[in-house]
């Protein structure tokens, strides 16, 4: 076994739908991160030896093998594409580590990219011959009764913990404040894509704008849940061997986990997966100095924070996904971007965290070498 480390952190911006991404196709969000990254590394397209690609709304195909053409990478990168939802790009990156690990690999591109704007049409064909329907949102269980929507799902996350509507519009407002706060600092880590440098759904929130929004469900709003989005987000995974010739910052992952939990509550599913992620890395909450936790939805973020101990001054300091939005298969590379450059300092650790629907969550935990 060889260790792998992460030498550089790369996302685009994330733009909600039908913004100025709109155009874009999976490829042509994720080739000039990938560009970039390598950039950032000084390695040439040549060494890599894999790219896995996380995303869940692209209908099938190998979107990592067109991204891996799109970036120039050399045809002999097949491209292993993933769908584990919301969380396929932080498995992306635990897959390339394992990967590594085993001596199968010294380079490794992983991540995710995800157009919410240009995803195929979903319809579903009538056994009896009928027209085709159409649906949105894919069983995420084999029981109709048992497999709510998201924004129910989180609902029910409020209702069993007790968490108002007012604690999660002011959860809101917070991430919305800290991202423009950070605006001039998070350009370091993103890729401009068509022309677009900055995250641009960040704006200053107010109690009032957030009771003005429409209610998806009971305490859920359309504003203390993170919008569709497009993005892509990547990280570059390299042997020790070759760390070691690279002048870059380095990163290991000292632990991650993914589990399942119970389906109909997917918001607590990051829960287990978080105090594994801990407990495998020796670290307790207190030891963190960063947290980039997912924000689908605002009782999301704050039921996982509350129910693993983690110190809300140091979670998503540079802004969550409510102030910028949700690529979904994208979303979670973009936390371990996020957290990549949050840890600045030798010794350093911090942990990122996602939920995704059908009960399932994932955790790691970095350390700045």
């Amino acid at each position: 076994m060889t260790g792998a480390v992460i030498v550089a952190a790369r996302r685009s911006a994330v733009v909600p739908r039908g913004g100025a991404f709109r155009g874009l196709e999976i490829h042509q969000l994720a080739a000039p991160v990938i560009a970039d990254l390598l950039r950032d590394a000084g390695l040439a397209p040549g060494a890599v030896d894999e790219l896995i690609l996380a995303n869940a709304l692209g209908a099938g195909g190998n979107p990592a093998r067109v991204a891996a053409l799109a970036a120039g990478l050399p045809q002999r990168v097949a491209g292993l594409g993933i769908d584990r939802q919301c969380c396929g790009g932080m498995d992306a990156v635990l897959l390339a580590e394992a990967l590594i690990g085993s001596g199968r690999a010294q380079v490794v591109i992983a991540g995710g990219a995800e157009s919410y704007s240009r995803r195929p049409l979903r319809l579903r064909t009538d056994p009896q011959g009928g027209p085709p329907a159409a649906y949105d949102q894919p069983p995420f269980t084999p029981w109709p009764d048992r497999d709510p929507g998201m924004a129910e799902a989180a609902e029910a996350v409020a209702a069993q913990l007790g968490i108002s509507r007012a604690r999660q519009d002011a959860w809101t407002i917070a991430s919305h404040a800290r991202a423009l706060a950070a605006r001039d600092r998070l350009r370091a880590e993103i890729t401009a894509v068509a022309g677009v440098r900055d995250d641009p759904f960040a704006r200053p929130m107010t109690p009032q704008l957030c009771a003005r929004a429409k209610v998806l469900a009971g305490s859920v709003t359309a504003a203390n849940t993170a919008a569709a989005a497009d993005g892509a987000g990547f990280c570059l995974l390299v042997s020790e061997t070759v760390a070691r010739r690279l002048a870059t910052p380095r990163l290991r992952i000292l632990a991650g986990a993914t589990l399942g939990a119970d389906p109909a509550l997917p918001g607590l599913a990051p829960v287990p997966a978080i105090r594994a992620a801990l407990a495998d890395s020796g670290t307790s909450p207190g030891d963190l100095d960063a947290v980039a936790l997912m924000e689908a939805f605002a009782v999301q973020a704050i039921a996982c924070a509350g129910e693993t101990g983690l110190p809300e001054a140091r979670i998503n300091t540079g802004g969550g996904a409510l102030a910028r939005g949700h690529p979904i298969g994208a979303s979670g590379a973009i936390e371990t971007v996020r957290l990549f450059h949050d840890l600045t300092r030798p010794g350093q650790r911090g942990l990122a965290a996602i939920a995704a629907a059908g009960g399932l969550g994932s955790a790691l935990v970095l350390e700045r070498l």
